[in-house]
């Protein structure tokens, strides 16, 4: 077959590919053993027929057809394979010359990953910061065990910092007064205080009685969690139900016992210490390698096709759309909340979705190049734990299924080829 290549762009090439006659004479010699499996003859089982005969009784627009798509397969699929092609979306291929069985030219068009260049990566290096836990860390935990431990007595007297709140409210945006889904809730127990609300919110319930009610503005902060009510404006109408005094127990070894299986305050202090350590070095362990990526494919080159980053901000709009889902917010109220249209929120979102595709061809090319594998014994074994975590039959089941093993081995091919670049970022 004759391959000629051009390439139109850093992320898309053009081949012409132009068969010869022996790959053709057995492309059609497959076709037609194909056919012959279900084609019936009298006197001849299934797939036995001489394969002239075949050729003589088959319906000629199905030979044709067939032919057509099996060579027009082998033909990519090993173009692809000798200009050493990584595409990243279906092809678009035009027939240029066809003579049935004998002659066959195409041309494809397709968009692939283009040149990566990566950094040294083996001399990136970045310090690991320590992970320490405080006795004030231990401390707040053992407060956050008192609450939840406290008594609550009704009181019949102003709200104080440190009380409990029930409370009715609702929030409505400050200019259009239209309702803000998810800013209300009924007979809601707020510690004042513990900082558990928007800032400002708690301060304007201090001093409050039981049945009395209170309409105030106040401004989400500009890095709150929902992206819709940053920096935005709400006035919120509460009503106070009742206000409860908070009893805290003491903290001796009587409390330890009831908080768990510990004889002292010092177990359970010591045991609280350790969980902490844990969870902090697994959140500084990710942010580190996170911090190392960035670091690694900052540094490196990759020609990006469009269609691979426009595929990413489908995945993280998605995401979000479910989000909103669980939040009851629609995806047009998203949109109008922000004052963005649909373009300019795909847009908002092209720089992280670049940023993702290419830390993502980086770690893919490192991987090659330290020959980081997955055997089916690491996967099998981290499909068991993980059905391990499920107790319904049908989600167990999903486990098994071909898409799910492949996304489940490229999770732990990544998770290797990390574990490689923080070796080499910490070797002396």
């Amino acid at each position: 077959m004759q391959v000629t290549r051009n390439n139109i762009s850093d992320t898309k090439v053009q081949l012409t590919l132009v068969a010869d006659k022996a790959q053709l004479d057995e492309t059609k010699q497959q076709t037609l053993r194909a056919i012959s499996k279900s084609l019936k003859l009298p006197g001849f089982r299934a797939g036995k027929a001489p394969l002239q005969l075949v050729e003589k009784n088959a319906d000629p627009n199905t030979l044709q057809q067939d032919f057509m798509e099996r060579a027009m397969n082998a033909m990519y699929g090993k173009a692809l394979d000798d200009e050493n092609i990584r595409p990243v979306s279906q092809p678009q291929v035009t027939v240029k010359k066809f003579v049935p069985f004998s002659d066959l030219e195409l041309e494809a068009e397709v968009d692939i990953i283009g040149e990566i260049k990566l950094v040294d990566y083996k001399k990136t290096k970045l310090a690991k910061p320590a992970s320490k836990i405080t006795a004030d860390d231990v401390k707040e935990v053992i407060k956050q065990l008192q609450t939840r431990e406290a008594e609550r007595k009704d009181v019949d007297r102003a709200a104080n910092d440190g009380d409990q709140a029930v409370i009715d409210f609702a929030g409505v945006d400050a200019k259009t007064k239209e309702p803000i889904k998810g800013a209300d809730s009924k007979a809601f127990p707020l510690v004042l205080g513990s900082g558990a609300f928007i800032p400002g919110f708690e301060p304007n319930i201090i001093g409050m009685k039981a049945d009395e009610e209170k309409t105030f503005d106040i401004t989400f902060p500009k890095d709150y969690t929902v992206e819709s009510l940053q920096n935005r404006k709400l006035t919120f109408t509460v009503k106070v139900i009742k206000v409860q005094e908070i009893v805290s127990p003491t903290v001796d070894d009587a409390f330890a016992a009831k908080i768990g299986p510990f004889k002292t305050v010092d177990e359970l202090k010591a045991d609280i210490k350790k969980q902490l350590e844990a969870e902090k070095q697994s959140q500084t362990d990710r942010e580190y390698e996170e911090q190392l990526i960035n670091m690694v494919a900052d540094a490196s080159t990759v020609a990006i096709p469009d269609s691979m980053v426009n595929s990413e901000i489908d995945r993280m709009e998605a995401s979000e759309r479910q989000e909103l889902t669980y939040r009851g917010q629609t995806w047009k109220e998203h949109l109008e909340a922000e004052g963005i249209s649909d373009e300019e929120h795909r847009e908002k979102n092209r720089e992280q979705a670049t940023r993702r595709v290419k830390a993502g061809l980086v770690l893919a090319e490192i991987a090659e190049k330290e020959q980081v594998d997955v055997d089916r014994d690491e996967l099998d074994l981290r499909i068991n734990l993980l059905k391990g975590q499920y107790q319904d039959p049908a989600m167990v089941a999903e486990l098994d299924k071909p898409e799910n093993r492949r996304e489940i081995a490229s999770r732990i091919l990544t998770e290797k080829t990390v574990a490689q670049l923080v070796k080499y970022a910490l070797a002396k």
